[in-house]
């Protein structure tokens, strides 16, 4: 089961407990349990969230791998601008 979750996780990204257990077949409660112990060990990252769809409120564990970072934004990135040096003062 441990390996099916993760390679989910790869594959899919970050998703909810439940959308997890839909997709692999595994019921909630063994896949709570899981994903528990995974996360104890330092394999994922949860937390929980409450999201609302079409004003339906949903709670649920929201699970990614602890080694996938979210993908940085793309174009520049805010920095010190270069200066010129040539106006340096002396002291």
């Amino acid at each position: 089961m441990t390996d099916a979750i993760l390679g989910f996780l790869r594959a899919n990204g970050e998703q909810l407990d439940v959308d997890i257990a839909a997709a692999l077949d595994i019921p909630i409660v063994d896949l709570r349990d899981e994903v528990a112990r995974l996360a104890s060990l330092g394999d994922l990252i949860c937390c929980r969230v409450t999201r609302f769809t079409d004003g339906r409120k949903i709670e649920g564990t929201s699970c990614r791998l602890s080694c996938d970072p979210p993908t940085p934004a793309r174009g520049r990135k805010p920095g010190v601008k270069k200066t010129d040096d040539t106006e340096t003062s002396n002291y």
